[in-house]
C-alpha cells in the first residue's frame, strides 16, 4: 500500500511535464484516507486525472474534454479518454525514435518499487499521447 501523501509527491515528480512542458496548473489534489487517491491538472480545454485505488491496486489516467469550462459525463467515451484506450492509438502512429526520446526525458527518475514504476510508466504514456493530441481528436 501506497500513502496518500507518497501519491502526491510521485505524482506531482513524474507528471511535472504537465505544467512545465503543456502549460496545465494543479488544480485539485483528493486523499480519501488510505484507500482513494486523485491529483488532477487543467488547462482551458482538459482535465487530466491521475487517480489511484490503493485497496484494488488500480491505476486510472484520464483526460476529460471540458463542455464549456465543466466536466463531462464519466460515461461520455467522446469527453472522457482513458489512457489505456488511447495508447494503442498513439503508438501505432510514433516511431522508435520518439520513444526513445520519450524515455530519455523520464531518465533522471529512478523508481522505487511496482507502483512507482507502474506510475512512471503512465506519466511516458501521457507524455506521448498530449504531444499527438489534436490527431487523436481527428480520430
Amino acid at each position: 500500500m501506497i500513502e496518500g501523501n507518497q501519491f502526491e509527491e510521485s505524482v506531482r515528480a513524474y507528471f511535472d511535464f504537465l505544467t512545465v512542458e503543456f502549460g496545465f496548473k494543479l488544480s485539485e489534489v483528493k486523499i480519501r484516507g488510505n484507500a482513494f487517491y486523485d491529483v488532477q491538472y487543467k488547462d482551458n480545454t482538459r482535465v487530466v486525472s491521475i487517480s489511484y485505488e490503493n485497496i484494488e491496486d488500480y491505476l486510472l489516467v484520464i483526460i476529460f474534454m471540458l463542455q464549456n469550462g465543466e466536466m463531462p459525463d464519466y460515461d461520455d467515451k467522446t469527453k472522457t479518454l482513458h489512457l489505456n484506450r488511447l495508447n494503442p492509438i498513439v503508438l501505432s502512429k510514433v516511431d522508435k525514435n520518439e520513444i526513445t526520446l520519450n524515455n530519455e526525458f523520464f531518465s533522471r527518475f529512478q523508481t522505487k518499487n511496482p507502483f512507482e514504476r507502474k506510475l512512471l510508466k503512465s506519466a511516458k504514456e501521457l507524455r506521448v499521447c498530449l504531444k499527438h493530441f489534436k490527431e487523436l481528436q481527428s480520430h
